[in-house]
């Protein structure tokens, strides 16, 4: 009786090893080049047609750094200096404020009564706000200033030791920029984020064959949705997640009480709001706040007079003297009719109270482009599925100016989230090996 034998013959044998070890030297080389690229191109590479980051001195108050942020354009953060050092090249970098920190300093406990006398306080009083969120997320967030001339690998390996962004000067110390609230200048500065590093290895994919065509399961990057709120959670009660959040540089899911993505409360969203939002943050549900910030620009009559009216029956008075005050020009009103905003607004609402998923989770199936931030809507979160490829959240990601996107299934339950963090911890591994 002949005994089936699944050797392969001598020949074949040679030539499969022969072929496997021809893969692995080319894979080899591949992981090499893109060592080798990352080693000789200088950082400063990343910062080509970059915009100069905007300083404030820590002298300056909160309200000062409001006004900044608000009248800042398309920059949406400030870097703080701490004045350690009589020259203001070698001048220590203190942090980074945006305007979600600002929302969580005017929310928290000590100051809901009195927003308004908040405003007054000095800028550094954010930094020791961010410490102190550092109970509530692994990470914390940091700004690290790198030299120009550093490759991009040792500014990678800053990034993933825990800065949450770079900062590197673009000209020479010559060249100065005013400091918002006085003091002396400095030199210009660029912002590098883990966006950037992503896109310079999407831009080298092939070199990291054939990891980027595996899962994102398969991989490993899927990990547990650890920030997370109901819709009818008060808005204020994910206060901590939203710090842990934008140390995260991810964001925080809205899911029905059978697990299924609803929506998000993301603070890049946030960042293009104003004080206003932290009223109704004390005032609104989860779900009720993703409807507010949607129609921000222009809310409907009824959701403002809902608003005043909870912050009444909360004792609330300072938080509703800082929605009433106008301590600067307002941004331009949307172009939608607050008629049209209010139906949008009240079918929101009711499918987040019945617990329906959302109408619109964007997806890498989707066809056609979306803009990011502000055109996204709360309820439009960034989705894949278990099964997607590396370079397809990659490209996904970037396309939508996101750091993360969440992980459902079929039927939209939250398995996880992908994080930039995550991925780029994956490619330092790749170039480890």
């Amino acid at each position: 009786m002949a005994i089936y034998s699944p050797r392969l013959p001598q020949p074949r044998l040679a030539l499969f090893l022969l072929a496997r070890s021809k893969r692995s030297r080319s894979r080899y080389r591949h992981c090499r080049m893109a060592l080798s690229s990352l080693q000789t191109r200088e950082v400063s590479d990343l910062c080509i047609g970059k915009p100069a980051a905007r300083p404030i001195s820590p002298s300056a108050t909160v309200g000062d750094a409001l006004h900044a942020l608000r009248s800042g354009g398309g920059e949406s953060r400030l870097v703080v200096w701490v004045a350690e050092c009589a020259s203001s090249d070698s001048r220590t970098c203190g942090g980074m404020v945006c305007l979600v920190d600002v929302l969580c300093y005017l929310c928290a406990e000590e100051n809901l009564v009195a927003p308004c006398s908040a405003l007054a306080a000095p800028v550094s009083v954010l930094l020791f706000h961010k410490a102190g969120a550092a109970a509530v997320s692994t990470v914390i967030p940091l700004v690290r200033r790198v030299d120009p001339s550093s490759s991009i690998l040792e500014a990678l390996d800053a990034i993933l030791d825990g800065a949450c962004s770079l900062v590197v000067p673009i000209r020479s110390a010559a060249s100065r920029r005013k400091l918002i609230g006085g003091g002396d200048a400095d030199p210009e500065l660029c912002w590098l984020t883990q966006e950037d590093f992503v896109r310079f290895i999407l831009n080298s994919i092939s070199l990291f064959s054939p990891v980027p065509a595996l899962s994102v399961t398969d991989l490993g990057l899927v990990r547990p949705a650890a920030l997370a709120v109901r819709p009818q959670d008060p808005a204020l009660s994910a206060l901590p997640s939203i710090r842990a959040a934008l140390a995260d540089q991810s964001s925080v899911a809205v899911v029905s009480d059978d697990g299924r993505l609803l929506g998000e409360i993301s603070p890049s969203t946030l960042a293009h709001c104003d004080e206003r939002v932290s009223a109704a943050l004390a005032a609104l549900s989860a779900g009720d706040l993703m409807a507010y910030i949607d129609c921000f620009n222009a809310p409907p009559e009824s959701a403002v007079r809902s608003i005043k009216a909870q912050l009444r029956e909360k004792g609330l008075s300072g938080m509703l003297e800082l929605l009433e005050a106008d301590f600067f020009p307002p941004f331009s009103p949307s172009t939608s009719s607050s008629s049209s905003s209010s139906d949008e607004e009240a079918s929101s609402l009711q499918a987040l109270s019945n617990g329906r998923r959302p109408r619109r989770l964007r997806s890498a199936s989707r066809s056609g482009s979306y803009s990011a931030r502000m055109g996204r809507r709360s309820e439009e979160s960034i989705v894949c599925h278990p099964g997607s490829s590396l370079v397809a959240v990659m490209i996904q990601t970037l396309a939508h100016r996101v750091s993360y996107v969440w992980v459902v299934d079929d039927d939209f339950f939250l398995v996880g989230v992908v994080t930039f963090s995550d991925v780029l911890k994956l490619f330092r591994e790749q170039l480890e090996q």
